[in-house]
């Protein structure tokens, strides 16, 4: 039990910060609203690029294919499955769905997953750092193209663009700056596990804003802004299809382009995987409400399923065809 919920605690966290938010929504109103969203994904962005090591990419940069074929699974593949998918959804769920899928790879799983998959972690790092960095620019026109709100002219572009730059990529881009500072930098690599379980602690709070916010909207949107249960479960269900689909196109697409066992593996992993912080602070900032859920729903559904592909490809028991 100790181990599992040494494992798991995230996920347990997350489950019930979303429990705490919707039900305690008239408690935390005031907390949300003066909740400093915008120094928090700084902070938190700050520190999980702090502890990420980005030398080992120039293993993967003498032969970019792998990488470059990552990239174009995370910011075009896996849009394109979700504006398709999307139409399965009520709104505003729809729009949350591509916002899940145009947001960034994550930082804090991405190189770890692959690795425990006996994958190519190099890769891995190279998919994360350049989409995260690239991600003020190729996020807000996802969504622009992609989305309800911005097909109707609702979605501010430029707005959305530098805000990005300012409160996301910059901060990252301070991190591994102080990393050049060897002390520091090794400070944080032996810190690593402490850095990144505050970091993921900050998540879980901007989940307990978001969540609050997304409670309260429902009492001030239409009827079609509340889904059904039924509606819930085909989100939940398509969440994890979409999942699913992109992680074993990642692996097809690496085999059929012939690479490495341990290349496809960083392909398929890096390319399917999202950020939760980055999700989390557009769906706030564009007052989404539950918009932001399938967001969540998709953050704990790579960890689960990852968790299992990762473990069976790492004992070498998975045969993708």
């Amino acid at each position: 039990m100790k181990n599992f919920l040494l494992r798991q605690w995230f996920l347990i966290g997350l489950a019930a910060v979303l429990l705490v938010g919707f039900s305690a929504n008239g408690i935390l109103g005031r907390f949300a609203e003066n909740f400093p969203v915008k120094l928090q994904v700084a902070v938190v962005l700050f520190l999980m690029s702090w502890t990420l090591n980005a030398s080992a990419i120039w293993r993967a940069v003498r032969y970019p294919g792998a990488a470059i074929l990552g990239i174009a699974i995370n910011f075009v593949v896996l849009p394109l499955f979700a504006w398709v998918a999307k139409h399965a959804l009520v709104t505003p769920l729809d729009d949350g769905l591509v916002l899940a899928a145009a947001v960034p790879c994550t930082m804090a799983s991405a190189a770890v997953w692959t690795r425990r998959a006996g994958g190519n972690d190099a890769v891995a790092l190279v998919v994360t750092m350049v989409t995260n960095i690239s991600c003020f620019l190729v996020t807000p026109t996802l969504l622009w193209l992609l989305t309800n709100r911005g097909m109707s002219g609702e979605f501010d572009l430029t707005k959305r663009i530098a805000e990005l730059f300012i409160v996301c990529v910059l901060p990252m881009i301070a991190g591994q700056a102080v990393r050049l500072l060897e002390p520091l930098g090794r400070w944080a690599s032996d810190q690593k596990i402490v850095l990144s379980t505050i970091a993921q602690c900050g998540i879980l709070a901007m989940v307990l804003v978001g969540s609050v916010k997304s409670s309260l909207s429902i009492g001030d949107s239409t009827a079609e802004a509340a889904p059904m249960p039924q509606q819930w479960i085909m989100m939940l269900a398509v969440v994890a299809v979409l999942h699913l689909a992109t992680l074993f196109a990642g692996f097809g697409l690496g085999r059929l382009f012939g690479l490495a066992r341990e290349n496809w593996i960083a392909v398929g992993i890096a390319g399917s995987q999202k950020t939760l912080m980055i999700g989390i602070q557009i769906a706030i900032a564009e007052q989404w409400g539950i918009g932001l859920l399938p967001m969540v729903a998709y953050h704990a559904t790579q960890l689960l399923i990852d968790t299992i592909v990762a473990d069976r490809l790492g004992r070498g028991q998975t045969k993708i065809t």
